[in-house]
């Protein structure tokens, strides 16, 4: 016989909100707050996001600017995305440009001196797995003298045909590490990087080829400010660019 509804147990106790929704909202009320104080909103986009770097700029601005990187969607609702629904006049326009991997910053920043900053904004790194090599890298048969005896166990684990010959690192044959226009394998990218983590052996990181391929930088595709609205050519062409590489 099927329980009778009336004897269903009811909690009367609120329904906690989840964390990620909690998250979104914050977010929200930060960009709209941040829409109240400051006097330009700008969108921009990035190749080769590194959160560290990002952070340091962020500090390096907090008395002038503030930046954001959230969900599309989330920035779009804090923004407006029509004239009935935006925080402020004009302000849903920057909303159709965030797409991909665009983010906000949020300045009292003379024009001038933010595009100058992001023109010359770039910070070189070490690639990751997936990125596409600057250049070809090969290294010749016969003594690898800036490798340690004690690395040839993890050389040998990224595919390098290695050896030790009276307890030094020999490579046998001649290896390219990585080619030109091509993505970066999870091993090139190990011994561009430099990871080395044995098990009887854990140091710090080194770079073992000492070779940076990535540069982080950034890029404005649109400016928002109480009277005026202006798109970036080149940022937007970067924006696009990126859009049809994700598609692919």
């Amino acid at each position: 016989m099927p329980k009778s509804k009336r004897n269903r147990p009811v909690t009367l106790s609120k329904t906690k909100k989840k964390p990620g929704l909690e998250r979104k909202g914050k977010v929200v009320t930060d960009i709209k707050d941040a829409v109240e104080h400051y006097a330009n909103a700008y969108v921009f986009t990035y190749d080769n996001m590194r959160n560290q770097k990002l952070k340091d700029l962020r500090e390096q601005l907090k008395s002038s600017s503030r930046i954001f990187l959230a969900g599309k969607k989330v920035m779009q609702i804090a923004l407006g995305r029509s004239p009935a629904d935006e925080a402020k006049t004009g302000l849903h326009k920057l909303s159709k440009f965030l797409q991909g991997d665009t983010g906000l910053f949020f300045t009292n920043l003379p024009r001038d001196d933010v595009e100058r900053l992001f023109r010359e904004f770039e910070e070189h790194d070490f690639a990751r797995t997936g990125s596409i090599a600057t250049e070809t890298v090969e290294l010749k048969e016969g003594p690898l003298e800036q490798f340690t005896h004690e690395m040839e166990p993890f050389l040998r684990k990224q595919g390098m045909p290695v050896r030790l010959n009276k307890g030094a690192v020999e490579l046998v044959a001649d290896h390219i590490v990585c080619e030109e226009g091509k993505p970066i394998s999870p091993e090139a990218a190990q011994t561009l990087i430099g990871i080395f983590d044995d098990v009887n052996i854990v140091t710090k990181p080194m770079r073992l080829l000492g070779m940076q391929m990535a540069t982080f930088r950034l890029y404005l595709v649109c400016r928002w400010s109480s009277d005026d609205f202006e798109v970036y050519k080149e940022g937007l062409a970067q924006l696009r660019a990126g859009e049809a590489d994700d598609s692919s």
